[in-house]
């Protein structure tokens, strides 16, 4: 079998796809819901990479989920969680969640503006990368999880935000159902740097910040990187950033 070709693909903020609405400000590094773009539709076993700013009193009313492993990771503000299976909670900068939806699961996802006397409590949007790998197999139970890593992420690591890999055991911080598959992060100061894992596939993705990525050069906030065959290489802050890498060892037909 012929190895695969290295290639590293950038891809720049301003040229995502874009849903733009009084409430929403979404922008996808894939094809998504309405906006399709044939040749966009995944990476490896990422098929949703969302970069999403919820206006306060706002956000996604109760709607349906199935056979997917969904990682909601806030940046600022807060998100307000609660689904049919009884979970229900506050998403906040450093906490981890995944959302299982196997057989099937309804939810839905507001800005935490309000007290719980009713009043609103700040008038800043919420901003959270919401993002979707497929499952090892259908048809699994629906299942939640989340944990707080915020001490770990300041340490200026890359750490294991979520992972179904078995090699990573109990390193990541909560369990996906894809063998293949982990999402990494990092928060970063100015010239602390990180250096990347070698993978079939990796998504590298430009939460805040800016950075450089050794042999491609400046990476601004919303950026992102899809490398095939690949890694390796050191990403350096050049401001206070934060970078959010999946590692994949299989494609969707593989999965």
């Amino acid at each position: 079998m012929t190895s695969p070709r290295s290639v590293v693909d950038i891809r720049r903020a301003q040229d995502r796809l874009r849903t733009q609405i009084p409430w929403l400000d979404s922008k996808h590094s894939f094809s998504f819901g309405d906006l399709y773009e044939p040749d966009n539709t995944h990476h490896g076993l990422l098929l949703v990479n969302n970069d999403d700013q919820v206006a306060p009193a706002a956000g996604f009313d109760t709607h349906p989920h199935r056979d997917m492993e969904i990682v909601t990771w806030v940046l600022r503000g807060s998100l307000v969680h609660q689904d049919s299976t009884g979970h229900s909670g506050v998403i906040y900068p450093g906490l981890a969640q995944r959302m299982s939806a196997g057989t099937g699961i309804m939810h839905s996802e507001k800005n935490d503006s309000w007290t719980l006397t009713g009043e609103q409590s700040h008038s800043e949007p919420v901003h959270f990368v919401q993002m979707w790998v497929m499952p090892d197999e259908s048809g699994i139970t629906p299942g939640y999880q989340q944990l707080e890593i915020d001490a770990e992420l300041l340490s200026g690591n890359l750490v294991t935000i979520a992972s179904g890999m078995p090699e990573h055991g109990d390193a990541a911080a909560i369990a996906i159902r894809n063998r293949h598959a982990a999402l990494h992060g990092a928060r970063l100061q100015p010239g602390q740097n990180v250096q990347l894992p070698e993978a079939p596939y990796l998504h590298l993705f430009v939460a805040q910040g800016q950075i450089t990525l050794e042999g491609a050069g400046g990476l601004d906030e919303g950026d992102a990187v899809r490398f095939t065959a690949s890694g390796g290489q050191r990403v350096t802050a050049a401001t206070p950033a934060e970078i959010l890498v999946w590692e994949m060892h299989a494609g969707l037909t593989a999965a």
